[in-house]
């Protein structure tokens, strides 16, 4: 069985039913409310893939990755860039295609650099360098020999020599040194020009690898790897490392009511109330959607959870308005889950905690933060 089998054959499970439950952790805190816990949210994801299923069916779609994704992203309304253009589509023609939906994905994703794109960009940035270097040490070489040729001429010269002749030899060589300093100049600007071009071009490829577009935090990509980097440096420092899930509370019934650009401006402002946070031992990135994740080094659980905490109660005291309607929206909360990542063996499954602990925040009841026991049932 190939991969691209292999999961068509997931997904077509995960829509009956079947692998949902062996899919879903276990919640934190005590056992009865793990177990009510899990089945609301065997139940929520049930749903959601059956609506997914159905979409795909309703448009005689592929069961793909690009089809699955882009189905769920519409129905969650994870992406509104993707959610546009499908209705764009749905009103002109009635009906998506496999063709359609990859074009979509394609543009949506087209100013993204790749992995390859950037190794490229590192590449040449290396080769330029490489030559700039090449040119210094050709112009101190062409130095050095200009200055030997010169002490040579001078000990070849004799008294009896005609002055005119030894001027003229003089002038001869440090023409020639002129001409070949200039060529050398010349060429080293070039090189300095493009290197500097390259250098910006490379900075701008990696912050937009690396930075939500919309609120200019770090991405998920950044964060993972951020994880790695404090884990490590945490263990080596005997520090005390948090981490924490924030997710936007009725979310997709802000988008309902005032719209997408409304949405994009409360995920910008919970954004910055999060950024605030931020600091040295302190980094906050957008998840995905409405979902914020954070990191604290040389804070317990207990304490990452308090700073959330006044997060959460900070936004939830705000008076928002939509600026289009100039109404007063409805509040705007989100949910918390935190959990000690040396509590647990790989700093993912510490992430996996704060996501199950945000989960249970949401059952009950929402505009609340939960901290992960540290002690979960597999």
């Amino acid at each position: 069985m190939n991969a691209q089998t292999g999961l068509t054959t997931r997904i077509a499970r995960w829509f009956s039913g079947e692998e949902a439950a062996a899919d879903v952790p276990a919640a934190p805190g005590t056992r009865e409310a793990t177990r009510n816990g899990s089945g609301r949210e065997v139940e929520r994801r049930r749903e959601l893939y059956n609506d997914i299923g159905s979409f795909l069916f309703a448009h005689d779609l592929d069961v793909t990755v690009v089809n699955f994704g882009l189905a769920m992203d519409f129905i969650t309304g994870n992406d509104h860039e993707i959610e546009k253009a499908v209705r764009a589509i749905l009103s002109e023609k009635g009906q998506l295609t496999n063709v359609a939906v990859e074009q979509i994905v394609a543009e949506r994703h087209s100013g993204e650099v790749s992995a390859e794109g950037l190794s490229k960009m590192l590449n040449t940035v290396e080769e330029n360098l490489s030559r700039f270097s090449n040119l210094a040490n050709e112009s101190s070489a062409s130095a050095s020999d200009y200055g030997a040729a010169l002490q040579a001429k001078v000990q070849n010269f004799t008294s009896k020599d005609a002055p005119d002749e030894m001027v003229t030899a003089l002038i001869n060589l440090t023409r020639s040194m002129v001409e070949k300093s200039r060529q050398i100049e010349t060429e080293m600007r070039e090189s300095q020009k493009k290197t500097r071009a390259l250098q910006q071009s490379l900075e701008s490829a990696r912050k937009a690898a690396e930075q939500d577009h919309l609120t200019g935090l770090p991405n998920r990509r950044a964060f993972e790897s951020r994880l790695k980097e404090e884990a490590t440096q945490a263990a080596a420092n005997g520090e005390a490392l948090s981490v924490a899930f924030c997710d936007i509370d009725h979310f997709k019934k802000v988008n309902d009511l005032h719209g997408h650009d409304t949405g994009d401006r409360v995920l910008k402002f919970v954004g910055s109330l999060l950024a605030k946070i931020s600091g040295e031992k302190c980094h906050v990135a957008r998840h995905g959607g409405e979902e914020f994740v954070m990191l604290f080094r040389g804070k317990t659980a207990s304490e990452a959870c308090e700073i959330v905490d006044e997060t959460r109660a900070d936004l939830a005291s705000r008076n928002l308005v939509d600026r289009n309607s100039g109404e007063r929206m409805d509040q705007v909360s989100f949910s918390g889950g935190v959990a000690d990542v040396f509590a647990y063996a790989d700093p993912r499954e510490a992430l996996k905690a704060a996501d199950r602990a945000l989960y249970l925040a949401k059952e009950h009841g929402r505009n609340r933060v939960y901290m992960a026991s540290g002690s979960e049932p597999d």
